[in-house]
């Protein structure tokens, strides 16, 4: 895709922008009504020159920092008498004072004309310094100085003699409106000068003639004027109208192009297939959205030689060089870089829009008071051990809270939001955020560390239940797609009366915005600063755990200062050690709901599973246990390491326990799902899995055995996760979960000691129930 890079000047001050509708631009700097809507710019431009040529996404954007980093907004010398002249006008007689006046004016006017070159050979040393960086793919720092130090003097300023102005003037198309330019500032004398150069790009343009036409030929406005003006009343209104619920629609996203493009269609926002570039320009002229390449250069690192070399980023996922790949682009035309790690979301490339959308910063109660903390607790009916940790969390979660009716917001006429998104304002270390105006803000993390089958699901129900009465937006994410959509149901019956959006790869509410979110944490990736509560459950699973991606994503999908709950019964151990010296605000629940120990694991000693399926019997020992579990009535969880042993081992044990009900699943399995439903309703007596499903499945009355429990791939946490498949129903709390290896090894003993490390903890705080009362396996 392709932007346009141009100048305005407002209120004595010239500042550049990107766009990617220039007519939408230039009614909005210029005229700033649109129709019923009103005037939506409150800070009319005097003039404006724009680039002519269609740049590449990135180029226009990266111009645009380039003039700001040679010095950001300048303000245009103040014209006019002054008060001193005014004053000295009754001391002259009138011939007298009107010669002092031709003289003041004349150099007004050699004034105004000076800036106006120096802004247009600006314009075109941005321009010129963008596409060489571009070229260069990022080249060394000496080179950018170079090439920086021959367009701009000291402080920023234009050395005017390197490029002749008349060569410019064939680029560039001026802008200047009804009440614009000279004619307001100054008198007669001035107003014709500021026409004569007019006239002059006027003539300029006819000698190049179509050398920018087509798509990338920006000035065709007065080709495309309905009535004199460059738009209708009424398709102003249209468009004001479309742009605000555009923005609504993609309030807390990050989107490609065709992403957006689906979204505003999905949302049945008016002409989205027409004018749907035009909406989202006026959108970002107003703040509600922002607008750049999803690919951008971002910072600098000393290469080999200790060059200076600016280095690229994905804006969408965080990646930086070392996961950028380049090759000919057909939208840009030129060598473009694009994102290896998200691509199985959508390419993300220098030249690919990425749609930001603006939402409010903040949560404000309405004006409606909250019950006491305690009560709200109690309306859920949790165990003792749940309403300590649930309390805890929520008061967390409801410190330094907005007053009653209090809402910071990003929107408004403040039309500085509305530049286009640079790299810098993404880029932050984990566990921070970026802001709106480039800062990065700490994330308010909660650590909830609560041993399997604790019902941490039923614990956020409070969380979310606060967020909600303040009129917020809660993030519930979870690494794996089995546990949101079992998660899914669950939610909906807790909160029947809120919006609930399950997202996930091929989910069919994709495009949809909801007051409660359900996602993997790879659908993160297309929001920013979204909610005003984010859960992510399962931190220590696979893919979450050990992903830089996915931490960028839940960063990012924080709103600013919104709290974030980390749940895990096995969180990783650098927090684990937070959490113990108090650097980490925490939690932690070492009983399960029904109030009874979890089981601890016995060992059985056993060959490898290789050795087992190559002499097609299973020891002594294992075989009797298995057989006692199904003669007591349980399901069994077989797991096994690797997915081409599933199959066979399930084939194995059809024979060995003559049962027909056993089954095999995996990741890789095209009826997982249909196999867990099936083992849910007991169709299925034993499943033999890998760990795809240690986490998120809950039988009510099930027995594990853990094969190969000494393998490399099982550690401490896969283990106590494994092993918490079992007991966790009431009915059925002292279910049996068996170590099945040829020995004993770290992981295994230490996992044991994990799960009586808790069992000790929570007999010790009084949470399980008395011995007399069921509190010790039978």
């Amino acid at each position: 895709m392709k932007g346009f890079f141009y100048a305005v000047e407002v209120e004595g001050l010239w500042q550049a922008r990107m766009t990617i509708d220039p007519l939408v631009d230039k009614h909005f700097w210029l005229e700033g009504r649109f129709g019923s809507a009103g005037r939506l710019n409150a800070s009319k431009a005097r003039m404006g020159w724009l680039w002519r040529e269609a740049l590449p996404l990135g180029d226009a954007c990266r111009a645009v920092e380039i003039w700001e980093k040679a010095g950001g907004e300048r303000r245009s010398r103040g014209s006019g008498l002054g008060r001193k002249a005014v004053l000295l006008r009754n001391e002259k007689r009138e011939g007298e004072w009107e010669i002092e006046r031709e003289m003041k004016m004349k150099g007004e006017r050699e004034k105004e004309r000076e800036k106006e070159r120096e802004v247009l050979l600006r314009l075109q040393a941005c321009v010129e310094a963008a596409k060489r960086e571009a070229a260069e793919r990022g080249g060394s720092g000496q080179r950018e100085v170079s090439w920086w130090s021959r367009w701009f003097g000291g402080r920023g300023k234009v050395n005017h003699d390197r490029r002749d102005v008349e060569m410019v003037l064939e680029l560039v198309e001026r802008w200047e409106g009804e009440f614009g330019g000279y004619a307001e500032r100054v008198k007669d004398g001035v107003r014709r000068e500021g026409a004569e150069l007019a006239g002059e790009v006027g003539c300029r343009r006819a000698k190049v003639g179509g050398e920018h036409g087509g798509a990338e030929r920006a000035g065709a406005g007065s080709e495309q004027r309905e009535g004199g003006r460059a738009f209708s009343d009424a398709r102003l209104g249209e468009l004001a109208a479309g742009a605000k619920r555009a923005a609504d629609a993609l309030e807390g996203r990050a989107l490609l192009r065709g992403e957006a493009h689906d979204l505003l269609l999905g949302a049945g926002v008016p002409a989205a297939g027409a004018s749907w570039s035009a909406m989202l320009q006026l959108a970002a002229l107003l703040g509600r959205v922002r607008l750049g390449g999803s690919v951008a250069a971002y910072g600098r690192r000393a290469d080999a030689r200790g060059r200076r070399r600016r280095e690229r980023r994905c804006l969408r996922c965080g990646s930086g060089e070392a996961l950028l790949a380049r090759t000919a682009c057909a939208a840009c035309g030129r060598v473009c870089a694009y994102c290896t790690a998200c691509i199985g979301m959508g390419r993300s490339r220098e030249c690919e829009l990425l749609v930001t959308g603006q939402r409010a910063v903040g949560v404000g109660m309405g004006g409606r008071s909250l019950a006491p903390i305690e009560r709200r607790l109690a309306a859920w009916k949790l165990s003792p051990a749940q309403t300590a940790a649930a309390g805890k969390a929520l008061r967390f979660v409801e410190k330094g809270l907005a007053k009653p009716g209090q809402r910071l917001s990003a929107e408004g006429n403040d039309v500085k939001l509305g530049k286009h998104l640079s790299a810098s304002e993404v880029e932050a270390k984990p566990g921070q955020h970026p802001s709106a105006d480039g800062s990065k803000a700490e994330i308010r993390n909660f650590l909830l560390w609560a041993v399997t089958g604790a019902g941490k699901t039923e614990m956020i129900f409070p969380l979310v239940e606060s967020v909600l009465l303040r009129g917020g937006r809660a993030l519930i994410a979870t690494p794996r797609r089995d546990v949101v959509t079992e998660l899914d149901p669950r939610i909906r019956r807790a909160f029947p009366k809120a919006a609930v959006v399950t997202l996930y790869g091929g989910s069919e509410q994709r495009w949809e915005n909801g007051d409660i979110t359900l996602a993997t944490t790879h659908q993160l990736l297309r929001f920013y600063q979204g909610f005003d509560l984010v859960i992510v459950d399962e931190i220590d699973a696979y893919p979450y755990h050990g992903d830089p991606i996915l931490h960028f994503a839940a960063d990012k999908s924080c709103a600013p200062g919104a709290p974030r709950l980390l749940l895990s019964a096995t969180p990783p151990s650098e927090l684990q050690r937070d959490a113990r010296h108090g650097r980490l605000p925490h939690a932690r629940v070492p009983v399960r709901y029904h109030r009874h120990p979890l089981p601890v694991p016995a060992w059985i000693q056993t060959p490898a599973v290789h050795q087992m399926l190559k002499r097609r019997k299973l020891p002594g020992k294992l075989l009797a246990a298995l057989r006692q579990s199904l003669e007591r009535g349980a399901q069994l969880f077989v797991f096994v390491q690797r997915i081409a042993q599933t199959e066979p081992m399930a084939e194995l044990l059809r024979a060995v326990l003559r049962h027909s009900d056993v089954a095999a699943t995996s990741s890789q399995d095209a009826e997982r799902s249909d196999k867990v439903h099936r083992f849910r309703s007991r169709e299925i007596r034993v499943l033999v899995t890998t760990t795809i499903l240690e986490r998120g499945v809950t039988i009510p009355m099930s027995d594990v055995y853990i094969l190969d429990a000494d393998g490399k791939l099982f550690d401490e946490a896969s283990l106590v996760q494994m092993a918490g498949r079992a007991g966790r129903s009431g009915d059925d709390p002292f279910g049996r979960v068996y170590f099945c290896s040829r020995e004993r090894n770290r992981p295994q003993t230490a996992a044991v000691r994990h799960i009586r490390t808790m069992n000790k903890m929570a007999r010790k705080q009084g949470f399980l129930h008395p011995k007399g009362q069921g509190g010790s396996p039978r």
